[in-house]
C-alpha cells in the first residue's frame, strides 16, 4: 500500500515545510487540494521545486473553472517541471462552488467530465485539438480559429485520476480514468463504490488492475480508550457537516455516499437536524461506530489493523490526513502512520 497526503496552501510556509519533511519520512505521494482557497497548480509548481522524489497530484482541478486545454497546459507544464512526477486529478465539485463562486453552470457534470478528459487526452498526445461536444466545442464555431496543437512536449501516458462519489460518475471513472480519488469511504461498505467502478471498467474492457484506488482518511493516535473516546466525540461535528452541510439543500454527494454504504437512516436524520439549524443536535446523532468506520483513529495496533482492512477492501493508496495542532505534531502523526501502512 502506497502512502499519500493531501494539503491545502495557506498564508504561511508550514505547507511547504510539511511536504518537504513528509518526503524525508518516506511518504510516496502528495496531493494538493483546490476548493475555494488557493489554486492547486500554483502550489504544485512550488512544491515541484522543493521536492525530489514525491509524486505530486492535483487533488483536484475543478472541471468547468478552466477550459480543458488550459487544464492540459497546466498538467503538461507541471509534469515537465517535476521531472515526470505529476498526476492530474479532476473533479466536478458541486453547484455551491461552481455556480456560487465561479458563476459557471453546474449542468451536465458527467458530460463535462467526459468531454474534458477527451480534450485533455488529445492535448497530452500532441494532437491538433478539435472537439465538438455538448459542453466543449473547439475551435469556436464561426470564428477564425483552426485546430492547433500545444507547443509543449507531449506525454500521452500522463495519468488522469477522477474524484467521484455518485454512481454514474464512478462508472465514468472506471471507464476512462487511470485512478479513483475517493472520500467518505467505509471499507465494509466498499461495494457501494467498487461495483460502479467495476461496471465502468467492464464497459471499457478493463479490469481492476487498470485502475488505482486512492482513498483518504484522517489519522490520529490514542494511547488508551479514554483518549480515543475524546477523539471520536470531537469529530462528530465534522462528520455531521459532511452529511448535512456540504453542497446544497438538494445536492449533497457526501450524504448520498454514506447512505449507500449502510448509514442511510443516520445520514437522513443528521441532515434534517443540520438544515434545521440544530448543529449540536445533528452532531449528537452521529454514532461512534460511524466515526471509527470512516477514519483511522486508535492505537498504533488499531490503525495498523484498520489499514490492512482498507488494503483488503481494494485500496492501493491511502491518503493520510494527520491530526495535530502544530507542524511537529502533524509530522509525528504522519511518520507513525507511514510505519503502520502495510507494504504488500
Amino acid at each position: 500500500m502506497r502512502t499519500a497526503t493531501t494539503v491545502e496552501a495557506s498564508s504561511d510556509r508550514d505547507v511547504v515545510d510539511f511536504v518537504v519533511e513528509a518526503e524525508r519520512l518516506g511518504l510516496d505521494e502528495c496531493w494538493v487540494a483546490e476548493a475555494w482557497g488557493s489554486d492547486a497548480p500554483s502550489v504544485l509548481g512550488f512544491l515541484a521545486a522543493r521536492t525530489d522524489r514525491l509524486r505530486l497530484g492535483a487533488g483536484v482541478v475543478q472541471v468547468g473553472t478552466r477550459t480543458p486545454v488550459a487544464v492540459a497546459q497546466a498538467a503538461l507544464t507541471l509534469d515537465t517541471l517535476s521531472g515526470g512526477r505529476f498526476v492530474l486529478g479532476l473533479g466536478s465539485s458541486g453547484p455551491g462552488v461552481i455556480e456560487g463562486l465561479h458563476g459557471v453552470p453546474f449542468a451536465r457534470p458527467l458530460t463535462r467530465m467526459r468531454e474534458t478528459i477527451d480534450v485533455v487526452r488529445q492535448a497530452f498526445a500532441g494532437e491538433r485539438i478539435a472537439y465538438s461536444g455538448r459542453t466543449v466545442t473547439i475551435p469556436l464555431p464561426g470564428g477564425e480559429g483552426r485546430p492547433m496543437r500545444l507547443s509543449t512536449p507531449a506525454n500521452p501516458d500522463l495519468p488522469i485520476y477522477v474524484a467521484s462519489l455518485s454512481p454514474r460518475m464512478l462508472e465514468l471513472t472506471g471507464e476512462l480514468a487511470d485512478g479513483w480519488l475517493g472520500t467518505s469511504f467505509v471499507p465494509e461498505g466498499a461495494a457501494a463504490y467498487l461495483d460502479h467502478l467495476d461496471a465502468g471498467l467492464a464497459r471499457a474492457g478493463r479490469t481492476r488492475a487498470d485502475l488505482t484506488i486512492c482513498q483518504g482518511a484522517e489519522v490520529a493516535f490514542a494511547e488508551d480508550e479514554a483518549q480515543l473516546a475524546t477523539m471520536v466525540a470531537a469529530r462528530r461535528r465534522g462528520l455531521a457537516f459532511s452529511l448535512g452541510g456540504m453542497g446544497t439543500a438538494s445536492t449533497n454527494f457526501y450524504h448520498d455516499a454514506y447512505a449507500r454504504q449502510g448509514w442511510s437512516d443516520v445520514a437522513d436524520a443528521v441532515r434534517e437536524r443540520w438544515q434545521a439549524g440544530d448543529r449540536d443536535g445533528a452532531a449528537a446523532l452521529v454514532p461512534d461506530e460511524m466515526v471509527l468506520a470512516t477514519t483511522l483513529l486508535g492505537t498504533e495496533e488499531m490503525v495498523r489493523d484498520r489499514l490492512r482492512v482498507w488494503r483488503d477492501a481494494g485500496v492501493d493508496t491511502v491518503r493520510l490526513y494527520p491530526a495535530g495542532d502544530t507542524l511537529d505534531e502533524r509530522l509525528t502523526t504522519l511518520g507513525r502512520a507511514i510505519r503502520c501502512a502495510p507494504r504488500s
